[in-house]
């Protein structure tokens, strides 16, 4: 933990979860209400901290805190920074890579511009190395923070408004794709076994994809809502079943309330392993009764339903913003890990302050694959570690970032570079944490 000496008037603490039975000492329920109050979210109860903690508890969630050593008024359970992690997988294409999971990041107003984040960050991802993740990662409320702790924006999420009035129409081979299977509905509870199935599916397959923590299984049963911080009794699930009688995709929605005439729908998880699945929900969607418009927070950037339509303009995009933000760790496992286009070698310099990328590198890619290792030689290709973060996943292209002039070679070094490391799909990823 950190030198305590450089802050007198605070501790540096890990808090103990405990297990299952174990009575919740003082500290532990401080550090949720501060993370709540950090959110602006209301004080929570006991079922509320019940659910968290079989989160924490079954994700191995670490809780990091900084508590004042003394107070006059505030109560001394309470701590004036948070941080927790844990660790799950993430799909880069090439492989399934353990990946080191950021959340629950508050610093009280009392207590910024002192470097607690940079602390509580840098024991952290220090932890992750000497245990051999080679990324982490998070989903951030403010942007503007994480690029200096080498973090790269490496997914971004579209919110989705589609007019569902008789203006909704599928194009005659979208229609046929969408006639093969049914939908039933079911109550969220009875359904989350086939939610869990189709995500695991879709997890294993999808280039981007991150696992998912033990609190979803909270928010999509409708267990918890974070709007009414207790049941969500608004949510409705909706379970594709294939030709082969089998779940492969799901809608979880709930009514929103009405504008004027207009009754509106919010997709809270919308997974489909088939094209035919993905167009069929949305055309139940479409039929739900005194409803014209639904919206969706995480549609794909390259979305089926656009091009599916017979008018276009009945999907519009009204939102898009980063989403998932990456930190590479370990360049040789990580570079092995993803996927590679053309043949090729450059020596990639990367500017790391807190030195877990930093360096120079020799990549070299054969047939697909990578490989990383530590080099003399002079560099081609120069970026931040938070620039290397942002392209891991390919959605950001190298061309996209020298023109931004966050990738710094020669011309020719640049193009090879770009021809070698702009592969494989586009990265998605469902997992807000």
């Amino acid at each position: 933990m950190t030198a305590t000496g450089q802050y007198p008037d605070l501790e540096f603490a890990i808090v103990d979860a405990g297990k299952d039975g174990d009575p919740v000492d003082g500290r532990l329920e401080g550090w949720l209400q501060a993370v709540t109050r950090g959110f602006h979210q209301g004080r929570v109860d006991e079922a509320f901290r019940d659910g968290w903690l079989e989160h924490v508890r079954t994700d191995g969630a670490v809780l990091r805190g900084v508590w004042p050593v003394s107070t006059r008024v505030a109560a001394r359970d309470l701590p004036v920074a948070t941080y927790a992690s844990f660790d799950k997988t993430i799909n880069v294409g090439g492989a399934m890579v353990p990946l080191r999971m950021i959340t629950d990041v508050t610093v009280a107003p009392t207590h910024r511009r002192r470097g607690l984040l940079r602390a509580l960050i840098t024991d952290d991802l220090q932890d992750a190395v000497d245990r051999g993740q080679p990324l982490a990662a998070l989903t951030v409320s403010e942007g503007g923070i994480y690029g200096r702790f080498g973090f790269g924006a490496a997914t971004h999420t579209r919110r989705v408004q589609v007019d569902t009035t008789g203006r909704f129409a599928l194009r005659g081979p979208a229609t046929a794709l969408a006639e093969e299977g049914r939908v039933e509905l079911a109550e969220p509870e009875a359904a989350w076994p086939a939610v869990a199935a189709n995500f695991e599916r879709f997890h294993a397959t999808t280039h981007g994809s991150v696992e998912r923590p033990v609190f979803y299984q909270h928010l999509l049963t409708g267990r918890f809502t974070w709007s009414e911080m207790g049941p969500d009794r608004q949510l409705r699930a909706a379970v594709h079943i294939g030709p082969d009688d089998e779940p492969d995709g799901h809608a979880l929605y709930r009514v929103s309330g009405r504008e004027g005439d207009i009754g509106k729908v919010d997709v809270v998880d919308l997974v489909a392993l088939t094209s035919a699945a993905y167009l069929r929900l949305w055309r139940f969607l479409a039929d739900l009764d005194l409803i014209q418009q639904v919206s969706w927070g995480r549609a794909p950037a390259a979305d089926p339903l656009e091009w599916a339509l017979v008018e276009p303009r009945v999907r519009k995009v009204v939102a898009e913003e980063d989403f998932l933000w990456v930190r590479v760790l370990d360049v040789p496992a990580a570079l092995a890990a993803r996927p590679w286009g053309a043949d090729g070698a450059v020596v990639l310099e990367v500017d790391d302050p807190m030195g877990h990328a930093a360096g120079r590198w020799l990549v070299e890619t054969e047939d697909g694959r990578g490989q990383a290792s530590r080099t003399d030689r002079p560099a081609d290709v120069r970026m931040t570690a938070d620039t290397l973060g942002s392209l891991y996943l390919g959605e950001a292209r190298v061309s996209t970032l020298r023109d931004a002039g966050r990738v710094g070679g020669e011309e020719a070094a640049v193009e090879t570079f770009a021809a070698m490391a702009d592969a494989g799909p586009t990265p998605y990823c469902l997992t807000g944490f």
